[in-house]
């Protein structure tokens, strides 16, 4: 058995474990505050939340780094408290091969101080933080959903964990289309927090009247954009991990712009896109766009194989399951 925790926030872990479980021998388990999505047959063990009350403190919660080891371990808080027990109960119970841990501090040194092995899903950026710098060092291995070839800049002994599968996109069996070829511009954008607005992007459109742009991925509601990207013949992204997989998948044009995010993983994702798309480091001017998605249309799209050759997912999966059944037959 494989364990996999979901971190609730926006829906790129969800669909990162949905990628991968589809590719799976071994059994999983997924462990999240998050409902099963739709079609998953697999087990779910929906955990209690940890989230700040209605009822928490006006000065915030109480020391929720523990001085500065962890991300988030308010004192005090029975959601968390709850959280870990079911965590540690299943673990007692099932006694996993490992546990895919994407993402949480506090979870993945849990699970390894019950003497369970733990493969961290990696993210890029400065992760040189005590809390992160524990939980890669404890890990079994690193799951970098990007290239070997497009490393990040880690110390040698994470390095030599790293497993580099490459960019893990729901849309990696789909057909792909040429670009229509109509001047079309795709917003695909997300939930996890913007400093960019819908009216940021209405003046871009307007201020390039000879292309058409398509505004319907920017509140990030579509569950299923793989359309979209194929209408497009540019499409227009932040610097997240799912949004670059699926645009990758979808070989099409592109101008990233990425988003602030704690330990400036949208911005690390974007520096190693060079040569693969276009990259800003904020929302350009109105009177910029014109020129910058004539540059995007410039662009050799079969580089986006490099970042995507849609083996990522079959990829992890093979790792985990012959890390299971190693583990499992010590």
């Amino acid at each position: 058995m494989i364990g996999w925790y979901v971190h609730a926030h926006g829906r790129g872990h969800l669909q990162r474990l949905q990628c991968v479980a589809a590719h799976l021998r071994t059994p999983v388990t997924a462990l999240s505050s998050l409902p099963p999505p739709p079609g998953w047959s697999g087990a779910w063990v929906v955990l209690p939340d940890d989230l700040p009350g209605a009822d928490a403190a006006a000065d915030g919660p109480a020391d929720p780094t523990a001085g500065g080891t962890l991300h988030w371990a308010p004192r005090g808080h029975p959601g968390l408290r709850d959280r870990m027990a079911a965590i540690a109960a299943w673990v007692a119970a099932v006694r996993p091969a490992l546990v895919v841990v994407d993402v949480s501090v506090e979870v993945a040194v849990l699970v390894r101080s019950m003497g369970v092995p733990v493969v961290v899903a990696a993210m890029r950026g400065d992760r040189t933080d005590r809390a992160h710098t524990t939980a890669y060092d404890l890990a079994d291995a690193l799951l970098a959903p990007w290239p070997a070839t497009r490393p990040e800049p880690w110390p040698q002994r994470w390095l030599a964990r790293t497993w580099h599968v490459g960019a893990l996109s729901r849309f990696d069996d789909r057909p792909v289309a040429p670009p229509p070829g109509t001047n079309r511009v795709a917003v695909l954008w997300g939930r996890g927090g913007s400093d960019v607005t819908a009216a940021h992007v209405r003046a871009a459109a307007a201020a390039t009247p000879a292309w058409t742009w398509d505004l319907g991925g920017f509140d990030g509601v579509d569950p299923d954009p793989w359309a979209l990207l194929q209408s497009a013949d540019v499409v227009v992204t932040h610097g997240g991990q799912n949004a670059l997989a699926e645009v990758a998948a979808s070989r099409r044009p592109a101008v990233v712009v990425p988003q602030e995010r704690p330990h400036d993983e949208q911005h690390a994702n974007a520096r190693a896109l060079t040569g693969l798309a276009v990259v800003r480091p904020r929302w350009p001017a109105p009177t910029q766009w014109s020129a910058l998605l004539d540059e995007a249309v410039a662009q050799d799209v079969s580089g986006w194989s490099e970042w995507s050759d849609g083996q990522g997912a079959q990829r992890a999966a093979h790792r985990l399951d012959a890390r299971a059944a190693e583990l499992a037959a010590a």
